[in-house]
């Protein structure tokens, strides 16, 4: 197991060091609670209800292709009996097997990548299959959401040594560096007009960041691509210099002018694993380290300033060990998401437009009490994972 970024964390702060441990332990007794044997694959959600008693319960709830690949590329850093123990006795190749077997009725471009990148990292004998049913999925100019235009080029520099994809690979990676608007570092929700309706076609995600900097790191990771590169470390730049004060990495941005549209809800996931994932790449890579916006992001999770009192102490902790979950995301609770609609809207004409009294009416006290098999998947990946150059 590669441990060289948690001794850098208990280098760096060793009470952070600890609660990454904490975190890692708790996926790994929470994983088995989201797999389903019989069906081999992953809840897409665990999410928590109070029965007519008052008793808290977590409910299982859908499947999730993605969600299981996700969680294979994040397992596989862990020793085998260790892995057999979150797949019901398969290790991570041999549920990635499974996964690959399904792929000719995976109809999804991201969940076929997915399964591609987690082929290519344990390597799969199927893994030219593999790459082949990502390009029949991936047809040539039609616009593709930038998630999975990322997941793509991840895909294929983790098959690159093992299968020519090098045509492939030149036109997802030049798709994802013209997605952007002008010279802005920020990456917009879809590769080209026509998935998104145009009165938010402004509006991006965090993942939509995250993503595209990961895997434009790893493509110069896997040999020099100094473009990739520099278009990784502004997009990371300019999120990081965004970053909340309570170490918030925010939800909504404005791929024109590089600004929040609206910072709610946090997300766990993006706290303790899909932004350490992605920073970590690109310092491996060559590039800036934010190892201190990382370790200011993962302290949230204990401090969650939003719910805090003036004790700092949350009211509700994030963590909760005997539910084998970490809850998903603080929120405004404003109905129909009516605080991100406004702002989209509003942005759309002007652009620095914040709307500043919904900040008031509309407070982000709301937990959501649910926790996805992904969110563990990538916090192992972040934590125990690295490019080894």
């Amino acid at each position: 197991m590669t441990a060289r970024r948690l001794a850098a964390l208990a280098h760096e702060d060793p009470s952070l060091h600890a609660l990454a441990e904490r975190l890692l332990a708790l996926a790994e007794a929470g994983l088995p609670e989201m797999y389903l044997p019989g069906a081999e694959t992953f809840v897409f959600t665990r999410v928590g209800t109070v029965s007519p008693d008052g008793a808290r319960r977590m409910e299982r709830r859908g499947t999730s292709t993605r969600y299981a690949a996700i969680t294979a590329l994040g397992a596989r850093f862990l020793p085998e009996e260790r892995q057999r123990a979150i797949f019901d006795g398969h290790s991570a190749a041999e549920f990635t097997s499974l996964l690959v077997e399904r792929l000719p009725a995976v109809t999804n471009l991201g969940d076929a990548a997915l399964i591609t990148w987690a082929a290519a990292e344990t390597g799969h004998p199927k893994l030219a299959d593999a790459v082949a049913r990502v390009a029949e999925l991936d047809v040539p100019g039609r616009p593709q959401y930038t998630v999975e235009a990322a997941w793509v080029l991840s895909a294929l520099t983790a098959a690159r040594t093992s299968v020519d994809v090098e045509y492939r690979l030149a036109a997802a990676r030049d798709r994802l560096l013209a997605a952007r608007i002008g010279d802005g570092p920020l990456f917009p929700h879809a590769t080209a007009p026509g998935l998104v309706p145009g009165y938010r076609s402004h509006v991006a995600c965090f993942a939509d960041q995250t993503y595209p900097l990961q895997a434009l790191a790893r493509l110069h990771a896997s040999a020099p691509d100094p473009k990739a590169l520099a278009a990784a470390d502004a997009c990371a730049a300019r999120i990081c210099a965004l970053q909340g004060d309570g170490g918030q990495w925010w939800w909504h941005y404005d791929a024109r002018t590089g600004g929040v549209v609206e910072g709610y809800p946090v997300y766990s996931v993006h706290q303790h694993a899909m932004a350490p994932t992605a920073l970590f790449d690109l310092a491996e890579a060559g590039g800036t380290d934010f190892g201190a916006e990382i370790r200011r992001g993962l302290r949230w999770m204990t401090e969650v300033p939003e719910i805090s009192g003036p004790d700092g102490v949350p009211r509700e902790p994030m963590i909760r060990e005997e539910f084998g979950v970490t809850w998903r995301k603080v929120y405004r609770g404003d109905p129909a998401k009516a605080v991100r609609a406004a702002r989209g809207l509003t942005t759309r004409v002007a652009p620095r437009a914040r709307l500043a009294p919904l900040d008031r009416i509309f407070r982000p006290l709301a937990v959501d009490r649910e926790c996805r098999p992904y969110e563990f998947g990538w916090l192992l990946h972040a934590w125990l994972g690295g490019l080894g150059r």
